[in-house]
């Protein structure tokens, strides 16, 4: 065991990285807290600048109003099925795609690469894939959630060259034992990609759970929109508000039926809202974060 280095360019040193890594902690923290902090708060203190790091005049009542709206909860419930079913898709059609690109036997192995290279750079355009889908009947379902962006490119790349990076004799001593491709990918190459698995896995659950366009344009009933986009349609009606109250025009706030400070406290709630599942998820699976995409970066 190496004996710990006590000399004072050390010590500096370390001193150094602690306090940068304290000062990221901060400023990485500061955001969060202070939604925090707003949404717990009363509309009065909001009002008068005095929250910071912590609630004052503390209250759930802005947690209790979108609750109690339905739209949040239904948006919340929404969105968690988006997110788990898009996902369970994106992951399964990019390891079943990335597994037979990452063998070199494949026929027109580098012709099916180039064509699905080509997709990263140019698209159909917004309103041809509004036609398709709409052709397809997916318009307003849950399919157009999920299926459009079924495979990400990058992502695909990334398993392909992870898959890569497994012996082949381990799938030699499995073909002879009996086993097919479809056998081979889910008992061996599967449990052995855990952490490339895991980590693609983030990266689409947080794109589905902040995507809120791809609803804007082929979801038309507002019971099915995600929480995002109820999220986005809570700060218009903040901004509003504002606008509104600055003008004095003090009826119209009545008539909406909410105040400017009231609809900050609203906003803040339903965003603390938004990042709370994301937060609570990615501690469990942050270790196999960095391993994950390493490993699927290093081999070309």
């Amino acid at each position: 065991m190496a004996a710990k280095d006590n000399s004072c360019s050390s010590i500096i040193l370390d001193a150094i990285i602690h306090s940068s890594l304290v000062f990221l902690l901060i400023v990485t923290l500061f955001p969060v807290l202070h939604i925090a902090s707003v949404s717990l708060s009363s509309s009065s203190a909001f009002a008068k600048g005095i929250v910071g790091f912590y609630p004052r005049e503390f209250t759930f009542a802005a947690y209790k109003m979108i609750w109690e709206a339905g739209k949040v909860s239904n948006g919340l419930l929404n969105s968690i099925l988006y997110t788990a079913a898009g996902t369970f898709v994106n992951l399964v059609m990019t390891a079943t795609m990335a597994y037979p690109l990452s063998k070199k036997a494949l026929p027109l192995r580098g012709f099916y690469t180039m064509v699905v290279l080509i997709t990263m750079f140019f698209s159909g355009g917004m309103i041809p894939n509004f036609l398709l889908v709409r052709s397809l009947g997916f318009y307003n379902t849950l399919w157009a959630m999920i299926l459009p962006g079924a495979i990400s490119t990058w992502n695909l790349i990334i398993m392909r060259t992870f898959f890569q990076s497994i012996p082949n004799e381990l799938e030699e001593s499995a073909f002879i034992d009996g086993a097919n491709d479809i056998q081979v990918l889910v008992r061996i190459i599967l449990p052995l990609s855990k952490a490339a698995t895991a980590t693609l896995g983030l990266f689409y659950a947080v794109g589905h759970w902040n995507s809120w366009f791809p609803a804007l344009m082929y979801l038309k009933d507002n019971d099915k929109y995600p929480l995002q986009l109820i999220l986005r349609s809570i700060v218009i009606q903040g901004q509003v508000a504002q606008e509104l109250a600055q003008q004095g025009d003090l009826s119209a706030l009545e008539a909406m039926g909410i105040g400017a400070t009231t609809a900050e406290s609203i906003k803040y709630a339903t965003l603390f809202v938004s990042m709370l599942p994301m937060l609570l998820i990615y501690p469990f699976i942050q270790k196999y974060f960095v391993k994950g995409v390493m490993i699927g970066s290093l081999k070309g």
